[in-house]
């Protein structure tokens, strides 16, 4: 059997599939947040700091493999929606970090249905759906590990 020329076809690419399935997770969660008045990335960041607030744009970036620079929009609406506060560290001024409100504490309450939204939407199983999160989960490490051994090797 002989190689195709070109690209594998987009819907035999696992990254296009990854990817709209994200998407599709993101519409189905839309009408949800669009309640709780966020956005999906103003959810993640809120998500991040229910499990642990007080922490800062640089930890927060990390946990949701985003770039700092790409943060500071996105908590500046944040703050001006009055769920987070920023200051900067006094420990280290190069640092903000990142507070959560009384009004961002009282929407995690609010927030607890989105992942009946997802059973319902999927028509899976919770079972069914954390054995795919710990798959996923599993590629996207063993990805990242690549990268960085490759990293190491190069520098």
């Amino acid at each position: 059997m002989s190689k195709s020329k070109g690209p594998v076809p987009m819907e035999d690419q696992l990254c296009f599939t990854v990817y709209s399935t994200g998407m599709a997770i993101q519409r189905a969660y839309k009408p949800l947040l669009d309640d709780l008045g966020v956005t999906y990335p103003q959810y993640l960041v809120m998500n991040v700091l229910w499990r642990e607030d007080g922490r800062t744009v640089g930890d927060i970036a990390d946990e949701l493999a985003l770039e700092p620079s790409t943060m500071t929009p996105l908590l500046k609406r944040l703050e001006v929606a009055g769920l987070v506060r920023r200051a900067r560290n006094p420990a280290n001024e190069r640092q903000v970090v990142i507070t959560l409100t009384s009004e961002g504490q009282a929407l995690r309450e609010r927030a607890g249905c989105l992942g009946e939204a997802l059973l319902d939407a999927s028509g899976q199983t919770m079972p069914e759906l954390s054995d795919l999160n710990i798959r996923l989960k599993s590629l996207r490490d063993a990805v990242y590990e690549s990268l960085a051994s490759r990293k190491s090797t190069q520098g």
